[in-house]
């Protein structure tokens, strides 16, 4: 096994569908290309919107579809002294500070989400205006109000390169402003850590080489990378495959009609139908490989561990109406 150290990290909060399956799957054979470590994470930090089958479910999917990983999962919501220490860490460096804003106060602070002129990046969230961004070491806590802790963004780095999509730059003062990095509570003992926060630390203690996950994260990337320099560690290299969406462009959802994994798996679907479409629909097979539809599950895999090469993975979306029939 090589020291390369790679993840798939399953959200539970609801099904997994099409779009999860394919972007794990490449994660998956980009993995087992590399001789990797492939670790299953479980991604729980969000608690509101977890639901209690669904990390059951996810684990089932992954299996179905032929992948496996080493070791037991690691489950984020068992991992809170990490976060607080990694939090600590942040707080004596002067990178954190209390904010009390509620989402009214930002959205009413900031303007409307724009292109950034020299970018070309929308905001995924409404930047913060700096409302609590004065506060230092040794100011006192909000008291009577909850507060979460927030990341102050620099101006570097204000780039990276992505293997799907080559250089990716930002502003990330005016794209992206500073983020929480904990859930809002009334005690600094209380605020849990946030997603952002989590993933980088999660990362960093398995020595985690490479993230692959959907495009639609490449801003988060850039409030990671600060997090990992702040906390003392080189980050690992990062693969942003396209998304896959309905007709209207937008990633799949129940609007879209049922594509998730449960589903298909239920309706007797082999699941060789799916890893086959994630194949061809990422670009690592071609439609003219006739000999492809007669692989067994385990066969495909390894064809597509052998042909791994992310030049060969495709930077646009693929659009699914009626799954079966699919557009790139």
């Amino acid at each position: 096994m090589s020291s390369a150290v790679c993840r798939l990290a399953p959200s539970p909060t609801g099904a997994q569908h099409l779009g999860n399956a394919r972007t794990f799957l490449i994660a998956y054979w980009s993995a087992r290309a590399q001789n990797a470590r492939l670790i299953l994470r479980i991604e729980d930090i969000d608690s509101p919107r977890i639901k209690p089958w669904a990390t059951e479910q996810a684990i089932t999917d992954l299996r179905w579809l032929g992948m496996d990983w080493d070791g037991d999962p690691i489950i984020q919501t068992e991992r809170s002294p990490l976060y607080d220490q990694a939090r600590n860490q942040l707080m004596d460096a002067g990178r954190i500070y209390p904010c009390s804003c509620t989402r009214r106060d930002i959205e009413a602070a900031a303007s409307a989400p724009h292109e950034s002129e020299a970018s070309g990046w929308t905001p995924d969230a409404p930047v913060y205006p700096g409302t609590c961004a004065s506060w230092k070491n040794g100011d006192p806590l909000p008291e009577d109000k909850p507060f979460c802790f927030r990341f102050r963004m620099q101006a570097t780095p204000d780039r990276f390169f992505d293997r799907v999509h080559g250089e990716v730059a930002c502003n990330p003062i005016q794209d992206i402003g500073d983020f929480p990095i904990t859930r809002k509570a009334e005690s600094a003992a209380d605020c849990l850590a946030a997603y952002q926060l989590a993933v980088v630390v999660d990362d960093i203690d398995a020595g985690v080489t490479e993230v692959v996950r959907g495009d639609d994260l490449i801003l988060s990337t850039f409030r990671q990378l600060q997090l990992y320099e702040a906390l003392g560690h080189s980050p690992p290299s990062h693969a942003h495959v396209p998304l896959v969406t309905g007709t209207d462009g937008r990633r799949l959802a129940k609007r879209h009609g049922d594509t998730r994994l449960s589903h298909f798996r239920e309706q007797g679907m082999p699941p060789e139908t799916i890893v086959r479409w994630a194949a061809k629909t990422s670009g690592l097979c071609p439609d003219s490989d006739a000999a492809f539809s007669d692989r067994t599950l385990d066969q495909i895999h390894q064809q597509m561990i052998d042909r791994f090469d992310w030049v060969r993975i495709h930077r646009q979306p693929t659009i699914v109406d009626d799954f079966g029939s699919t557009t790139d």
